[in-house]
């Protein structure tokens, strides 16, 4: 059998992808294939309510496990509420209702050995056809990106009382900073239910898993939480881009169409990939497939968009990791929520218009003045190359 499209990975791009696709587009014939049992593996996602538009909240509603109506944020000398929406999902849930409704299309608990731009062989040796495959098994390695890291740790925890929040804390930086930015992660689910993640923004992850465990039970401590039961945890490092050259960096694909975090498609200061995956499937459901050659060169367009929108996000990127002191990094984030609220929902939309940028550059800054302008001008990867 000759697929129209088949999409390798089913993590949250191509897994939207193949959803919407077989709600709007089911003339086509189209395969999800992915190495795990499940599809969405052991994630939550979150988005802010202004990242999305009206149209796209409405069709994304039946995979929301959770929606608050504010967040806070906590800085060693300021804490403030913010009156702005906040959902998440988690991929169990994105399992329960992507996987039935995929049906015969999703293939489950199958490796892929080889990939091409028309075809995949599994390790079975069975080999699948198609007019176009896109890849979207995660971030992969380049040169032609420089990065910094935001390493995690999550566990769902079920407490023995309920914890008393009543939205989300989306930074709670009032921990020990160690070699980075670090701030706590919290998602009240339910009266006595939370998600807890020990975040780090850092060059380079040293910190293991045991010890982010660490910190979140002493959070929970310190808070007066007893935890009854580990309900799951999640682990991972996003990449943070600080500087790249796009064409090298599509260059490398050789021709192969691209999706998710291996298309670079996420918000390269916060990590947030769900509204980058949403536009990307509501992009697929418009386009008209032709063959892969086509479809390679028009996503790698619908990336570059991406990619110059998010410059200014990368400059805020090499101010925050190579200017002034590891440890001090909390001060760049305290400084932009003492900010209005409006520049915030813009900055996690990826908006922000001119006026916004020059509202965050103007003023004393929480860094040495040389240092942030030195880092203000490394925006290509050669200028990383002595780089310790």
């Amino acid at each position: 059998m000759t697929y129209d499209l088949i999409l390798a990975g089913g993590g949250l791009a191509n897994g939207l992808i193949a959803w919407r696709l077989q709600q709007q587009r089911p003339d086509l014939k189209v395969l999800c294939i992915e190495e795990q049992s499940s599809l969405g593996s052991n994630h939550t996602w979150s988005f802010h309510d202004s990242d999305l538009s009206e149209a796209q909240h409405r069709w994304l509603e039946p995979l929301v496990v959770k929606r608050w109506a504010n967040y806070q944020v906590h800085f060693p000398y300021l804490s403030r509420a913010m009156n702005s929406g906040y959902a998440s999902i988690t991929g169990e849930h994105f399992a329960e209702v992507v996987t039935p409704a995929l049906g015969s299309s999703l293939c489950l608990n199958s490796t892929i050995s080889e990939i091409s731009t028309t075809n995949v062989l599994l390790e079975s040796g069975e080999r699948l056809e198609a007019r176009a495959v896109i890849d979207g098994r995660g971030a992969r390695q380049s040169s032609n990106l420089v990065l910094g890291q935001q390493a995690f740790v999550g566990q769902l925890l079920r407490l023995e009382q309920p914890h008393g929040l009543t939205a989300p804390i989306i930074m709670d930086a009032r921990v020990p900073q160690g070699d980075g930015y670090r701030f706590v992660y919290v998602l009240p689910f339910s009266a006595d239910t939370l998600l807890i993640e020990d975040t780090h923004y850092v060059d380079n992850h040293r910190a293991t898993t045991e010890q982010l465990r660490e910190h979140i039970a002493a959070y929970a401590r310190q808070h007066g939480w007893q935890v009854a039961e580990c309900l799951r945890e999640e682990q991972g490092i996003l990449p943070i881009t600080l500087a790249g050259d796009f064409d090298a960096f599509w260059d490398e694909a050789a021709g192969q169409p691209l999706s998710g975090l291996r298309a670079g498609l996420f918000h390269c200061t916060t990590g947030y990939s769900l509204p980058h995956a949403v536009r990307l499937a509501d992009w697929l459901v418009a386009y008209e497939l032709r063959d892969a050659t086509t479809l390679a060169c028009d996503l790698r367009e619908h990336a570059r968009g991406e990619w110059r929108n998010q410059g200014f996000y990368r400059l805020l990127n090499r101010m925050l990791f190579l200017a002034g002191r590891p440890e001090d990094r909390w001060q760049v984030m305290q400084r932009f929520y003492g900010l209005p609220a409006g520049l915030i929902e813009r900055f996690y939309a990826g908006s922000n218009p001119w006026y916004d940028r020059a509202r965050i550059l103007i003023g004393k800054p929480p860094v040495p003045v040389d240092q942030a302008m030195r880092a203000a001008m490394r925006h290509a990867p050669r200028h990383f190359e002595t780089r310790s």
